[in-house]
């Protein structure tokens, strides 16, 4: 029996050295000594084609189905790459911005220990200055408003380590004294009278003469004006000169 159109386009669909093999199968078939190829062989023939053409296309949509994932996973590959190097970047970018901040920390702390130098020399330029002021008006003040009067010039030394701001001998009510004390910008700390206290005792001990301790300053607390008052010390604010 010669082989049908049909058969022959089943058998394109089965790959090539399959379908040699059941061509050849057929060929010998057609040569057997029989007369002719019992339906039932050729039913047979057809459903082995069938089967092998069926189980072609399962293989190929299976192939497909497999190609298809492995694109699936080459995209999802490709998306963790790319966020992988986003998240790369954004960890350059703070570090960067770190990097940056630091920068602008350090500029800034160098910049306010210099304006602590500055504004600290510009404290100490004040109160010497604020020195310098009394030292020529206190002699005045003091004879005119507490019957003080300065014997020699107020001036500055050091005693025992300890610098002593305001110096001088002086008079008051016939009685020789020693008037001892320091210019503050502004009494507004016990310290500051303490400092004083401390600088009154080391004199009082050196000469053994009473001591008047004195405060020159541009401004008082009212508290500390009264504590200073009871610890009998002079304040003497600048505008009062």
């Amino acid at each position: 029996m010669p082989i049908s159109v049909s058969l022959v386009r089943k058998l394109e669909k089965v790959p090539p050295e399959i379908r040699e093999v059941l061509l050849t199968m057929a060929e010998e078939m057609e040569r057997s000594r029989e007369e002719s190829v019992t339906k039932v062989e050729f039913n047979e023939l057809k459903g082995i084609v069938n089967e092998l053409a069926e189980a072609q296309k399962r293989t190929e949509e299976k192939v497909n189905e497999l190609a298809e994932a492995q694109k699936r996973t080459e995209e999802k590959v490709n998306e963790l790459a790319e966020a992988q190097k986003k998240t790369e970047e954004k960890v350059n970018e703070l570090a960067e911005a770190q990097r940056k901040t630091e920068e602008e920390i350090r500029k800034l702390t160098t910049g306010l220990h210099g304006t602590r130098r500055q504004i600290g020399g510009l404290s100490r330029s004040v109160a010497y200055a604020l020195e310098n002021e009394a030292y020529r008006n206190l002699p005045p003040f003091l004879k005119e408003k507490h019957s003080i009067e300065v014997l020699n010039r107020f001036v500055r030394f050091e005693l025992d380590g300890e610098e002593i701001n305001l110096f001088a001998r002086a008079r008051q009510n016939g009685e020789e004294i020693i008037l001892v004390g320091e210019a503050v910008l502004r009494l507004d700390d016990e310290s500051k009278l303490k400092k004083v206290k401390n600088k009154v005792g080391l004199v009082s001990a050196k000469y053994g003469e009473k001591v008047i301790p004195v405060i020159v300053t541009h401004f008082a607390t009212k508290k500390l004006m009264e504590e200073a008052k009871k610890a009998e010390f002079l304040v003497i604010q600048s505008f009062e000169w």
